[in-house]
């Protein structure tokens, strides 16, 4: 009974994909809201807000079924996406990429049209600039200043001195502190993310009360990773989390431990196009151009290559992966270097790939596939561009 089930699943899911040119990227909808249930209810039991990071996404749809809400505060890493969600009624939004003067007058354009827009500073001179910016422009952006968390990439330490220095230069516009524990993404255990989830936390509300202890308002205390936020065991005194990649989940993210390969929502669409049977290689059109150059599996214990290969319904076929990549074309191998069973895998097959980073494969696509209980439904557009 289970083999036919199996067997009708697998064909209901090549009739709904076989018009679908490839590659293209296909999202299970289905997938896509246990995710973002997931998140939301976790962190709403914490009692914290959630700022769902819409960098991976791209996409409104996206955006309103993590929030399940027309509009809500969201966190944007380009102007260009603070912007598309401006004009789809998002109100709420943080650009949190270090901002500079030679921006502002973009940014205030979207203050002009009534968006609360956030910005982040890391320096005394980028506050300045910030500050001069504005007020030439006309307008007032309130900003949280970058704590480094982790000495994984931006921002300063709790205790620097610059820390009340780039406050005094921000005044009025000082509206809290944020960071980022980008590191939790080379943690090997749960254990490990937890800890990195507890220095996060420790690290902005130490940088928020030393700023308060000399009269500073900060009533932002902002983290965010998906990692930490899926393992932390406290909140206190933080007020909101930003996370992306959730929406998705990736390999990474289930090499981490944060999620498991069934939990992935996003996959490539490829056609076997070639068997070199000497060298046991498919051959399939999805190359890095579809599937992207992250290789961030690489350094985890399961090297997935350049992602793991699943049947038309989405089951994984371990162990195979796409060992390697051309331009246009995945060569997919098994990890164990074994015979592959050609008759399996005709040409003109349908494959899917679940990506490393769900970001980077996301972005070589203009459009999602939406799938809903294994059928294409509908097409989601998604946007790029700063």
């Amino acid at each position: 009974m289970t083999e036919t089930f199996h067997a009708l699943e697998t064909s209901a899911a090549m009739d709904a994909t076989r018009a679908l040119d490839t590659p293209c990227l296909l999202l299970d909808g289905d997938k896509l809201e246990r995710n973002c249930d997931r998140m939301r209810e976790r962190l709403l039991s914490h009692g914290v807000a959630l700022r769902p990071h819409v960098k991976t996404a791209k996409c409104v749809e996206v955006a309103v079924t993590a929030l399940r809400a027309p509009a809500g505060p969201i966190t944007v890493s380009t102007l260009r996406e603070a912007e598309y969600f401006a004009d789809h009624g998002f109100k709420d939004i943080l650009y949190a990429v270090g901002m500079v003067a030679d921006k502002v007058p973009r940014a205030a354009q979207l203050v002009k049209r009534g968006i609360d827009l956030g910005v982040i500073v890391d320096s005394v001179d980028a506050a300045r600039g910030l500050v001069a910016a504005a007020e030439r422009a006309g307008v007032r952006l309130p900003a949280l200043i970058e704590i480094d968390s982790d000495g994984h990439r931006a921002g300063v330490t709790p205790d620097d001195p610059r820390l009340l220095e780039i406050a005094s230069a921000l005044g009025p516009s000082l509206k809290g502190v944020m960071t980022h524990a980008g590191e939790s993404y080379n943690c090997t255990t749960v254990g490990a993310i937890e800890v990195m989830a507890q220095h996060e936390r420790e690290a902005v509300v130490n940088a928020a009360k030393a700023l308060r202890a000399h009269s500073h308002e900060a009533p932002v205390v902002s983290v965010g990773s998906t990692p930490t936020a899926t393992f932390a065991r406290s909140f206190e005194g933080v007020t909101e989390v930003r996370t992306g990649v959730y929406v998705f989940q990736d390999l990474v993210m289930a090499g981490l431990g944060v999620c498991s390969v069934n939990d992935i929502a996003l996959s490539v669409l490829a056609t076997v196009i070639g068997h070199q049977r000497e060298k046991n290689w498919l051959i399939t059109d999805a190359g890095w151009m579809a599937l992207s150059r992250d290789r961030g599996t690489a350094r985890q214990k399961v090297d997935q290559g350049y992602g793991l290969v699943c049947d038309a319904a989405g089951r994984p076929l371990e162990p195979l992966i796409v060992a390697d990549a051309n331009q246009e074309h995945g060569i997919v191998a098994r990890r164990d270097r074994g015979p592959i069973d050609f008759a399996r895998f005709p040409i003109g097959a349908r494959l899917r790939v679940l990506p490393n980073h769900a970001c980077a494969t996301a972005a070589q696509f203009p459009e999602y596939q939406v799938l809903r209980e294994g059928c294409a439904l509908e097409a989601w557009e998604r946007f790029s561009g700063w």
